[in-house]
């Protein structure tokens, strides 16, 4: 969804927010299909263990909140990015008090074809990740709200808790952060 611009979910919205509070599957499933993906990748950019298990328990909750929320088809999606949001931290500490070893599917390890492409893929998923790990959590977070999630400075205002002129200059400190890591590594050719 583009700043801006319009959805079929926003133009529907209160009648499918009605039908949810109401109990009614074919509602959330629209709420699910509209968000989910875009709450899934965010939760996979941002590092988190187990991102399909979050966006359920986020689901889970908003229908267990339903009835509290306030607002329009933005405001919705920003509640739910929210509810994810608080979900991850809640899992990272829970997981940093007790840590687990996790293993790696074999079947996710193991060449699929193309060697070239699979290991440029890898590496440059893996300057991205380093580079997004380098900044603050605030600063990862506004990024992608921002550019992986196409939120509103609004919106990424109302996920994170602070001031709409607050992001913009988190952002504009994130960008900045990576122009210069950018330029310290230099071009290659």
């Amino acid at each position: 969804m583009m700043e801006g611009g319009s959805s079929p979910l926003e133009e529907s919205f209160p009648k499918i927010l009605r039908a949810a509070r109401a109990g009614g599957e074919w509602a959330w499933r629209e709420l699910y299909l509209a968000i989910a993906p875009e709450l899934l990748r965010y939760l996979r950019a941002r590092g988190v263990a187990d991102p399909d298990d979050v966006v359920g328990e986020t689901f889970l909750r908003a229908i267990s909140n339903a009835a509290s929320f306030e607002g329009d088809g933005p405001a919705f999606r920003a509640w739910i990015f929210t509810i994810g949001r608080h979900i991850s931290i809640d899992a990272a500490r829970q997981r940093a008090r007790r840590p687990e070893e996790l293993h790696a599917d074999l079947r996710d390890i193991g060449p699929s074809g193309n060697v070239e492409a699979e290991a440029l893929a890898v590496l440059t998923r893996s300057h991205v990740v380093g580079l997004l790990d380098s900044l603050t959590d605030d600063q990862r977070d506004v990024l992608l709200l921002r550019f992986l999630s196409d939120l509103t400075f609004a919106d990424i205002a109302a996920v994170i808790g602070k001031r709409e002129g607050t992001v913009r200059m988190i952002q504009n400190r994130a960008l900045t952060a990576l122009r210069e890591k950018i330029s310290d590594v230099g071009v290659t050719s």
